[in-house]
């Protein structure tokens, strides 16, 4: 195996242009050639028996039937064997934050599953570091073997008056992000009701996107297909990946946005909409495959866009169609064709090669025309970036958390509502949904003890814990859908979006060990049960990501997910589920600093109904 070597600047397609065109003619030698393969053209979707391609600057100067007139004294000569040559995967919508994981330490994880280009919407870190912590993720992209294409976050918060974030992104700090040379649009707008509704913060960041010739992101998560769905549309947004059923990516399509179905850790929403292709019969150029969230145990064991391709291909997709939908459709989305996603003169030399279309092993990668992968082994460097402590210090707690701060108490005046003196109350409960982002607002009648309502029954505690100003604030609630028995607790600093810290758990004690436990470590995720930690991945980086390799990671997230399920839970990617319980713009009922928030419409409510 080769080395690892550090990524070389890519020449534009204007500066190589002389060099290309003399390697395509013959007069000069190229880089590199792949001969004798069967290449997958995803322009016009078909597979050419016998070709080769040729590479210098790091794009591809010749793809035809015979290279021989392209080789020359230094050329690499790369025998394909009959193999299939594809496009280097290209992720559409992810956040690299949700692998727990810097953009150094993402790329090295997904390189060797074909991964060549990625969208990224580094929102998570926004919410938490605010435009320099934007930068930093940029910066770190940008250093890359891989193309990492950064979308400026748009909402941070996502839910204005509904939440309170660490900092606050406004069309300011949007306009200075679309000169970065890494900025290719705008983050999905999450705010949708703020769009609906003519919000000038929302239209003037949108609008400053779209002066910059970029593209702006879409997330309508209502299931509201009518008026509300229309005036999103029309305010700018050009694609969605919240859709979770047929009719959701034919309205998208027929409104000319892309349609993206993420197939993500939790996520498993290509099947329920890929019939809008298979069976329906639409155009599947306006449909882009992405991830959205990926964990790093996913990445190490089960793959990244070449899953997704695999699963997309097993729903019944023909596999040029899903090798279209991962490569030149996200390509021509974003504005770069000419620059990305096939396997064509000038694009950069992302390739990958391949013994089956079907089950899609990733057998060599190639990046910007070097071999950056074989056999599953990343041979191509990923650098770090030099992240400061202004990053690394971002758990900031008041006093020591106690039982106390855990337990929903009923007021003992005389104020209209439930008294402490009652012996029943109904409470309003979030109910996780498994493997999708949505949650349901349930309701249950829970019993009350010494005037601190208890939960029973499935139902859980939880919390969410101010942390980014040390104000000491706990606000409760309760949850339905994990399982847990015993005595338990789980909290984590990854708390989509607002990313204070969460706490699920049955009992106050361990909750408070558990969320004092990651303010001495600086974030991450911990377990307890019956009063020890059984679980922990350390997460320094803005309480969201590590910079140690992913399989270290992945091997302690699998330890909390081992943790959860000792603790009764068997739901599917349980933590995905957990770390979603704050975000406040995907219905129907979450939790924040402010309180309990009906996501249908867009308020806060109370906790307890009535009592009895």
């Amino acid at each position: 195996m080769e080395r690892p070597t550090s990524p070389t600047p890519l020449r534009t397609w204007a500066d190589a242009a002389p060099r290309l065109v003399a390697v395509a003619a013959g007069r000069a030698p190229a880089d590199l050639v792949i001969r004798d393969v069967r290449l997958v053209n995803v322009q016009s979707r078909e597979v050419l028996d016998g070709w080769a391609v040729a590479v210098a600057e790091g794009r591809f100067a010749y793809v035809g039937p015979d290279a021989s007139h392209c080789i020359g004294d230094g050329t690499e000569v790369v025998e394909g064997a009959g193999r299939y040559l594809i496009p280097g995967l290209i992720d559409g919508h992810m956040h690299i934050e949700s692998g727990m994981l810097t953009p150094a330490e993402f790329a090295a994880a997904v390189i060797p599953h074909g991964t060549t280009t990625m969208f990224t919407d580094p929102h998570e870190i926004a919410n938490v570091l605010g435009l320099p912590g934007v930068r930093m993720m940029h910066d770190e992209a940008l250093m890359q073997p891989v193309s990492i294409f950064t979308q400026m976050p748009s909402c941070a918060p996502s839910a204005p008056g509904l939440e309170t974030t660490g900092y606050e992104i406004g069309p300011d700090d949007v306009a200075e992000a679309m000169d970065w040379p890494g900025i290719v649009g705008l983050g999905e707008m999450m705010n949708y009701p703020g769009v609906v509704n003519g919000s000038q913060q929302m239209l003037a960041e949108m609008a400053a996107t779209m002066a910059a010739g970029k593209i702006v992101g879409g997330h309508y998560a209502s299931p509201d297909r009518g008026i509300p769905f229309h005036a999103y549309v029309a305010g700018g947004p050009a694609d969605d990946h919240e859709g979770t059923a047929e009719a959701d990516a034919v309205a998208r399509v027929r409104q000319g946005m892309r349609s993206m179905l993420r197939l993500g850790s939790a996520w498993y929403d290509v099947e329920s909409q890929i019939t809008a292709i298979t069976e329906k019969g639409l155009d599947p150029r306006n449909f882009i495959l992405c991830t959205d969230d990926c964990n790093a145990g996913t990445l190490v064991h089960d793959g990244h866009m070449n899953r997704v391709v695999r699963h997309a291909i097993a729903c019944g997709c023909d596999p040029l169609v899903a090798l279209q939908m991962a490569t030149v459709n996200t390509a021509t989305h974003f504005g770069l064709e000419r620059e990305l996603g096939s396997i064509a003169p000038g694009r950069r030399a992302d390739a990958i090669l391949t013994s089956d279309l079907r089950e899609l092993p990733i057998e060599v990668v190639f990046a910007r025309g070097r071999r950056v992968a074989e056999g599953g082994t990343l041979l191509a460097e990923c650098p770090h970036y030099d992240w400061p402590e202004s990053a690394r210090k971002t758990v900031r707690l008041g006093p020591a958390l106690t039982d106390a701060d855990f337990v929903v108490r009923l007021p003992s005046d005389t104020r209209p509502g439930p008294r402490a003196g009652a012996s029943r109350v109904t409470a309003r409960v979030i109910g996780v949904v498994e493997n999708q982002a949505p949650t349901k607002a349930l309701t249950a009648d829970l019993p009350v003890a010494d005037g601190a309502v208890q939960p029973e029954g499935d139902i859980a505690r939880i919390a969410l814990v101010e942390r980014h100003r040390a104000t000491g604030q706990v606000t409760n609630g309760f949850v339905q859908g994990f399982g847990y028995t015993g005595r338990m607790a789980i909290a984590s600093t990854v708390a989509h979006d607002s990313h204070h810290m969460i706490v699920v758990g049955t009992d106050a004690a361990m909750m408070a060990a558990a969320a004092n436990r990651l303010g001495e470590v600086g974030g991450g995720v911990t377990v307890w049960k019956d009063g020890t930690e059984i679980g922990l991945v350390e997460l320094p980086i803005a309480g969201l990501m590590s910079d140690r390799p992913a399989a270290e990671v992945a091997a302690k997230a699998r330890g909390i997910g081992e943790a959860m399920a000792a603790c009764g839970c068997r739901l599917n990617n349980a933590f995905m589920q957990h770390s979603l319980l704050a975000l406040v713009v995907i219905p129907e009922l979450r939790i924040s600093d402010l309180g309990l928030v009906d996501v249908r419409s867009f308020e806060i409510v109370p906790l307890i109904e009535e009592s009895s």
